[in-house]
């Protein structure tokens, strides 16, 4: 019937096309490839591709067929064995290092396609546009790792990069050249191996001063990996679910326009968890050693873990506000974008902070003392005294309710890893919570950390300078963020939550001492219930630090803070893990898979807390009438 086929998606010939070309170049006669609203993603046997509008424009229909390509690419020309084998140890090592891989695998297919050039042009523009890195003029916002790669792809298939990320290049530009520039050019010899093409990568990572990063494979881990190494692209794409990105997802390369970005959604969860099993098992070998340290979290079987923690340079950390960072005109437009993202999680999100508050308010529900000898006049009682004037007269007195005098502070990992769907999510329940909460006389705080450069920034800089010091602690410079103060009121902080949206925000998190100014900007408040809820989707990591002290060493002082606050100090701390294990840090912690179970995870655990009712102090009512 003709009302049938008025129904049909018009793009559905497109969407066949597109898979079949997928699957053409790939070789994968049996991938799937399915088109939704969310994220690209490329998993295993599987290819995602975000849903083409109905009223599909030219542009639209080459930036799906690049993403597409790109995906294609990847499967027919990556060998994961060789990567794994190749692959460096630190954050932005592997960062520059996957990437780099990428444009390899992209440029193959330009070189020997011209509409796959096209196409994989239009999906760059569309990529760094999102990003809105046009305006970038400080290295420290300009991801390393995407100008290298856009400088490779220029030379394997002389293609230029896009406009729109025209201005992270040419930031990074002179420098690279002057370091690593003859390394470039030998990649172009080597396209079509990626062996020698990853050793030549670990060259040029050694030229920009990451040398330590990219050590040498063993031969122990060449025969493990040499069944890998002969190339099977089934394996080959499954364990790159689990590690082929596996500190990348801590790096700006994780976004949703690239391949390598799309395999970082893939293994997100399950590659931080790894990450921080196995910095569990090189702790626990380390601490074998006659330290007397354990890696359990009992605090009787630590000795002293904060003696093991300084800082090199705090002369460039920063605590500043969300309108230091971006103009008041960028806050409304980021907020705008935010809103527009998450508007079908905003309902969903407004209903659990409804059923919170319902039961927050029924909680509040005044009470009284009544036939008191001194407080308030009773009126309900003054008939009493009409009728008999000899009767005394009778007074009130209202109860203090249990969450009176409360502040919540909300402390969000602003880390790489949480980009694109989990700090959207973060920010609008954040944003819901805080107002709920406001309406109920419950003061909120919103804060962020994050650092203010990948691989470590000024500290790092003045620690070469001076001559590379043994165990120098932490090295780089942090970013703590106030997005809310608790005194704020909601609406004139709402816009500020939009600076999550700011590509160049996320960098690193060094949660031990983010959790520690949060704590103790609580303890400054007057209120007598501090309550804080951290959110975060991963073990601390910074690059800078972990390259030059012990494994575990921003882990055991974050475990150190953890245990000072739980057990020495009035402060009830939440802790809600998204695909990762937060329960092995946090006594009462939840972790969730999703980032969408976030908005029920933060206000089932707040109605946990306010349904725990705290120690009410001594109140000192009005003596009760003596019975006649």
């Amino acid at each position: 019937m003709s009302s049938g086929s008025k129904h049909d998606n018009p793009v559905d010939p497109f969407k066949q096309a597109v898979a079949a070309c997928v699957r053409a170049v790939s070789g994968e006669r049996e991938l799937e490839v399915t088109f939704a609203a969310d994220r690209p993603l490329l998993a295993g046997n599987n290819a995602r591709l975000p849903e083409p509008p109905r009223r599909l424009t030219a542009r639209d229909a080459a930036i799906t067929r690049g993403l597409g390509d790109a995906m294609a690419l990847r499967l027919a020309c990556h060998d994961t064995g060789v990567h794994r084998r190749f692959a460096p140890q630190g954050t932005q090592g592997r960062a520059i290092y996957d990437a780099v891989e990428q444009a390899r695998c992209e440029a193959i297919g330009s070189r020997r396609m011209e509409g796959v050039k096209a196409n994989l042009s239009a999906m760059l523009e569309e990529k760094y546009h999102r990003s809105e890195y046009q305006d970038v003029h400080d290295r420290a916002d300009a991801p390393m790792e995407d100008a290298i790669a856009l400088m490779v792809r220029e030379r394997l298939s002389g293609s230029p990069p896009p406009e729109t990320a025209r201005q992270i290049v040419e930031v990074w530009r002179e420098h690279i050249e002057e370091k690593a520039g003859s390394d470039l050019d030998g990649l172009v010899g080597s396209i079509e191996n990626q062996n020698a093409f990853a050793e030549a990568v670990r060259r040029l990572l050694t030229s920009l001063d990451m040398g330590e990063d990219s050590g040498a494979p063993s031969e122990d881990e060449d025969q493990d990996q040499g069944d890998d190494g002969q190339g099977n692209p089934e394996n080959g794409e499954a364990q790159n679910g689990e590690s082929d990105d596996d500190l990348q997802d801590k790096s700006p390369e994780s976004q949703q326009t690239e391949v390598t970005g799309d395999e970082d959604e893939t293994g997100e969860a399950e590659d931080s968890e790894t990450a921080s099993e196995d910095m569990q098992d090189d702790d626990a070998e380390a601490e074998t050693e006659p330290s007397g340290e354990s890696r359990r979290p009992d605090p009787s079987s630590r000795n002293e873990p904060q003696s093991d923690y300084k800082v090199y340079s705090t002369r460039h950390d920063e605590i500043v506000t969300a309108e230091e960072l971006c103009t008041g005109e960028e806050l409304e437009r980021l907020r705008a974008f935010l809103d527009k993202q998450l508007s079908t999680l905003q309902g969903a999100v407004a209903r659990l902070a409804n059923r919170l508050q319902r039961k927050l308010l029924a909680q509040q529900n005044r009470s009284w003392d009544f036939d008191l000898e001194e407080g308030l006049l009773d009126p309900a009682r003054l008939s009493r005294v009409v009728t008999d004037p000899t009767a005394p007269l009778s007074f009130k007195q209202e109860r203090d309710t249990e969450f009176r005098d409360t502040v919540v502070t909300l402390l969000l990992d602003n880390s790489g890893s949480m980009r694109g769907r989990p700090i959207t999510v973060a920010a609008t329940c954040a944003d819901i919570l805080a107002r709920t909460l406001e309406r109920c006389g419950v003061k909120v705080e919103i804060l962020g950390f994050t650092t203010r450069a990948w691989k470590g920034g000024q500290a790092r800089e003045e620690w070469l300078r001076a001559g590379k010091p043994v165990a120098p602690g932490r090295l780089n410079d942090l970013r703590h963020i106030i997005y809310k103060s608790a005194d704020a009121p909601w609406r004139r902080a709402r816009r500020n939550l939009g600076l999550m949206m700011r590509e160049g925000l996320l960098k690193e998190n060094i949660d031990g001492e983010a959790l520690e100014w949060a704590y103790k900007r609580l303890m400054g408040r007057p209120e007598q219930r501090r309550i804080l809820m951290v959110i975060s989707d991963g073990a601390p990591v910074d690059d800078s630090t972990l390259s030059v002290n012990n494994g575990n060493y921003l882990e055991r002082h974050l475990r150190f803070i953890i245990d000072e606050i739980e057990n020495r100090s009035p402060v009830e701390l939440i802790a809600i893990g998204i695909g990762h294990d937060v329960t092995r840090y946090y006594k009462r912690a939840v972790t969730i898979v999703d980032a969408e179970e976030l908005a029920g995870a933060m206000t089932d655990k707040l109605a946990e807390l306010f349904d725990d009712k705290p120690p009410r102090p001594e109140v000192a009512h009005g003596r009760r009438r003596r019975a006649a």
